[in-house]
């Protein structure tokens, strides 16, 4: 990858020349890329709203994005899109500035939703299920406004697996955030690029990028999440054994409905055995030593 300043991203004017760092950037850039390709991601004359939160996530999938983008590798628009809820001191200059020094098209649009999620959520009780349905609903009504074909997210690796075992634990299922889906109206695609990357890249990419990280106030803040429980769990076998997230990871890629027992992926009831004819089974001398 070239980093002189006519041939990059203005979202890469400040990256480190250090060997490690250009180690990061090649790998997110090839699990992004990997991950469009794998679930078929690039329509033709598509147009992406991606949704910027200010986190370390959203970061890190901007600039992949216009990286890939910018080498003439994702034939896509792009435009950048900040949903400003209405927290309490948050920072309201900080992306619009940031996106306007970078050169990204983008739009933030103001909604209020953290006084109705206050309102309606009583006390001791968390908010991000009502939090993320009114999220969802105005950055669908961005998107169609803005004439997009999808709405693309800055879930990674590790937030789908935390969502597969919160689904395990606690809703009794074999279910997470897919990289790939259509809305409930059928109009709109949701993607997440960063399906493939760790969410330890995420945090060191965006830290030596030194973007100006947003912290959040509704949701990761909040103590006592099932998402906190499953994540210090996984922490924990982690810890134990390095490199278990990425194999836990790869068993969802991996599945054999005939080995599970969920009647409505594998037809149990009719599934028949052979009849054979025993006097044509030839069977290995060394076998019919051990039998005799």
């Amino acid at each position: 990858m070239l980093d002189d300043l006519n041939d990059i991203h203005p979202l890469f004017y400040s990256a480190p020349s250090s060997t490690e760092f250009k180690k990061l950037r090649r790998r997110i850039i090839r699990n992004v890329s990997q991950a469009i390709a794998d679930y078929g991601m690039v329509e033709r004359n598509a147009r992406w709203l991606v949704c910027l939160s200010g986190g370390k996530d959203s970061y890190t999938l901007l600039a992949a994005l216009h990286e890939l983008k910018w080498r003439g590798l994702l034939p896509v628009d792009i435009l950048a899109c900040n949903l400003d809820q209405g927290q309490p001191n948050f920072p309201q200059t900080v992306l619009p500035e940031f996106l306007e020094k970078m050169k990204v098209p983008h739009r933030i649009e103001y909604q209020d939703t953290y006084s109705v999620v206050v309102d309606k959520i009583p006390e001791g009780r968390t908010f991000c299920s009502l939090c993320s349905r009114l999220r969802r609903g105005h950055l669908y009504r961005i998107a169609r406004e803005e004439g997009c074909s999808a709405v693309v997210l800055g879930h990674h690796r590790d937030d789908i697996l935390e969502t597969f075992f919160m689904n395990l634990f606690h809703g009794g299922r074999l279910a997470t955030m897919p990289p790939k889906l259509v809305n409930e109206e059928k109009d709109l695609f949701v993607y997440r690029p960063l399906a493939y990357v760790a969410e330890s890249d995420c945090e060191k990419f965006s830290k030596q990028m030194d973007y100006p990280i947003i912290p959040c106030d509704l949701c990761g803040s909040q103590d006592g999440l099932q998402r906190q429980q499953v994540k210090k769990i996984l922490d924990g076998w982690e810890k134990n054994s390095p490199g278990r997230r990425q194999v836990m990871f790869r068993s969802l890629m991996n599945t054999k409905p005939s080995h599970l027992l969920d009647t409505n992926l594998f037809d149990f009831l009719g599934l028949q055995r052979e009849l054979i004819d025993e006097h044509k089974i030839q069977f290995d001398p060394k076998i019919r030593d051990i039998v005799e």
